[in-house]
């Protein structure tokens, strides 16, 4: 094996490696708004991530990613909210005023 084979090997490594960390964080933030919604009693209609970059907040590297949702109050109404995250760790949590 040669040096370049090796470097080829690592980098599709490290790239399956971090599609699956982003994967992962997706993932935890559809369950946290789950329970976000279910513990406020809100129906969550649908999450999608607005955008995601490599940060080196809180002393490591680690992705920050922003998602969108949206959620119903009563059924009838759409409302749109934002989670900012770093890594799996929830940083911000907006959700603008709604019917109840």
């Amino acid at each position: 094996m040669t040096l370049l084979e090796l470097v080829i090997w690592l980098t599709i490594g490290f790239t399956g490696y971090q599609f699956w960390r982003i994967r992962a964080i997706s993932e935890s933030t559809y369950q946290y708004l789950t329970q976000y919604c279910n513990t406020h009693q809100l129906q969550l209609l649908s999450v999608s991530r607005a955008k995601t970059r490599f940060s080196f907040k809180y002393g490591k590297p680690d992705w920050h990613s922003v998602f969108n949702f949206e959620f119903s109050s009563n059924g009838e109404d759409r409302y749109s909210g934002q989670v900012e995250l770093i890594g799996v760790r929830i940083v911000r949590t907006d959700v603008p005023p709604h019917r109840v």
